[in-house]
């Protein structure tokens, strides 16, 4: 099948398979679909800033008009050997996905087609017509991990010539990850105050820390932890209602989660207390979040962690299963574990 998996599509992208001809990149994070489609666009060798070249088509205008994407496919070129055919902002259309499935059976000769969408079902219209493809590449673009948002924050530093203290760097990282081109700008913000300056400190992120990803769902997160389900439940809907995907909160409840849980266990193995396992833990707990994080260690047991992470996990496959209903499911679990945390909390 002419797909990728998510961390197969930068190297794929690095050296993408001439015999492709129909690229198909698409995901919640907006800004990671634009920067990939930019990155293929400047693959291609053709002049970005030539009408002629280059054609930039809305999906909803290829949708109103059915076999436009057609026509411009198998239009001659007059001024370079091919042409690039740009569609941004597509989704379910039925019209472009017709013509996408006509050029799939029969591959433009003089033509690239690179579609830019949004988070699209698996197995259901333009997503299902790319991965059946021979002569097409569906490449999925999902919300930053860790390591995807060390490697931005590194090559920016490494452009900039500068270094970041760790303390600096952790900080940092708690307001990047939902969209790609925000969490650049972030950086290259920060980047530009430090200037002049070898080394980023901590008080540089603060001076210059905005709200990319949303600081709502780390309070939710916070929040899930310390059992307090109200606050929960006003971050998790503020994360969601200014359009971040519940799949952060998840993602970042299940690494506080998992972290907790290994400082657990050296704390039933070794009799240390919660105080000096945080202040041994590598990579150091964020300052801040330490007095959070000791309560959370002497509130939750091994069992009660596990059975939380069981229910993280099981939330995640659903919303994949169902990301109609990601909002609710992941609400669901999270809810469930702020509620656990309550009661221990109590006892």
């Amino acid at each position: 099948m002419a797909q990728k998996k998510a961390f197969e599509v930068d190297s794929w992208l690095a050296r993408p398979d001439s015999r492709i001809s129909i690229v198909l990149l698409y995901g919640p994070d907006r800004g990671l679909v634009a920067e990939r489609a930019k990155a293929f666009a400047a693959k291609t060798g053709l002049p970005l800033d030539d009408p002629f070249s280059v054609v930039r088509l809305e999906g909803s205008e290829v949708d109103q008009d059915q076999g436009r994407l057609l026509d411009e496919a198998r239009t001659v070129p007059m001024f370079s050997d091919r042409r690039l055919l740009w569609v941004r902002n597509a989704s379910g259309q039925k019209a472009l996905a017709e013509d996408v499935k006509a050029l799939t059976a029969e591959p433009p000769r003089d033509a690239i087609i690179l579609i830019e969408a949004g988070d699209l079902k698996k197995g259901v219209g333009l997503r299902a017509i790319v991965e059946a493809a021979d002569n097409a590449m569906a490449l999925p673009c999902y919300a930053d991990e860790a390591r995807d948002i060390d490697t931005v924050i590194d090559g920016e530093l490494q452009k900039a010539g500068m270094s970041m203290t760790l303390e600096a760097r952790q900080a940092l990282r708690r307001n990047l990850g939902g969209d790609r081109l925000a969490s650049r700008g972030e950086i290259e913000k920060l980047v530009l105050y430090a200037h002049g300056q070898k080394e980023i400190g901590i008080d540089d992120v603060k001076a210059t820390s905005g709200d990319v990803s949303g600081a709502s769902f780390d309070d939710a997160v916070d929040a899930l932890l310390e059992g307090k389900i109200g606050d929960f439940d006003s971050a998790f809907t503020r994360h969601c209602l200014s359009g971040g995907h519940p799949f952060l909160v998840l993602s970042s409840a299940m690494r506080q989660l998992q972290s907790i849980q290994a400082m657990r266990g050296q704390m039933d193995s070794s009799g240390r207390n919660a105080g000096s396992v945080v202040a041994a833990a590598r990579p150091p707990v964020f300052f801040a979040r330490r007095k959070l994080v000791e309560k959370a260690l002497e509130r939750w047991n091994s069992d009660a962690l596990g059975r939380a992470l069981a229910r993280l996990q099981t939330a995640v496959l659903q919303t994949r299963r169902r990301p109609d209903l990601a909002v609710a499911l992941a609400r669901q679990a999270l809810l469930g574990i702020a509620i656990e945390s309550s009661r221990l909390a109590q006892r």
